[in-house]
């Protein structure tokens, strides 16, 4: 690979993957900002949890700066209904939000084909959402244990699907000849993550290039103010990205 990222991504279709990372739609919001601005955009998306929130955003039509906008608005209080269960918070608010900004467009309806994950409780494995109704899908991926409870959808009780998996890859399972792939890998310094565990390597895939942004800052539920300089701070360094050598690997 000799060419710019940018003119990699630009010579044909290419897919885009975003993965898990928490809170960290900031970053992936200032990333597809920086796509959008050069007039790239994917042929196929994938996401897990915040990468499927950012992702479902987007193919649902909704642009990228006003998807940024959208979250540098948010407060606590906008998603925040403790309620007894299996999890801290019902996800009500979480769930209106979400439906409000994709405003009941159904999975066949996206601009762009989608496909997330999730991860399926009573079966211990990562089930592909990609039919039906998107929302829900959404709510699915991003129910982080302990923090939202558990969606059920079509008879499932899913879980974020970040838990097994992180990359976000799998949605692109199937993978057309020569299909390039962009995976927006967010690194994870979650405590509850253990060290040198495989759900944190970046994955290595045929036709791929991961961008890992580093040094973001923390964004938590009672630290959303940090949101602001993740998605700036992703936005600058995903510019300098497209015009980075295309590597397997890009760190900025």
């Amino acid at each position: 690979m000799s060419s710019t990222l940018a003119d990699h991504l630009a010579a044909r279709p290419f897919a885009l993957a975003l993965s898990a990372g928490f809170f960290g739609f900031y970053a992936h919001a200032g990333m597809i900002l920086a796509l959008e601005e050069a007039g790239l955009a994917p042929a196929r998306l994938s996401g897990s949890s915040a990468g499927a929130l950012v992702a479902g955003l987007w193919a649902a039509g909704v642009p990228a700066r006003a998807m940024a906008d959208e979250l540098l608005s948010l407060e606590r209080a906008d998603f925040w209904d403790p309620a007894p269960g299996l999890g801290l918070l019902r996800g009500d608010l979480f769930r209106r939000r979400v439906e409000r900004l994709v405003s009941s467009t159904p999975f066949d309806r996206c601009r762009i084909p989608i496909a997330m994950s999730a991860f399926d409780i009573a079966a211990r494995r990562t089930v592909v959402l990609d039919r039906g109704d998107l929302a829900s899908a959404v709510c699915a991926s991003c129910a982080f244990p302990g923090l939202l409870q558990p969606v059920r959808r079509d008879g499932r009780l899913l879980f974020d699907g970040g838990i097994a998996d992180r990359s976000g890859l799998a949605g692109l399972a199937a993978q057309p000849d020569g299909e390039p792939t962009l995976h927006h890998h967010l690194a994870s310094r979650s405590p509850w993550r253990r060290p040198g565990s495989p759900s944190l390597a970046i994955p290595v895939r045929a036709h791929t290039i991961s961008l890992r942004i580093t040094g973001l800052p923390r964004v938590h539920p009672f630290r959303l103010a940090a949101g602001r300089a993740a998605l700036h701070a992703a936005h600058g360094a995903a510019r300098r990205a497209l015009s980075a050598r295309a590597a397997p690997l890009i760190d900025v």
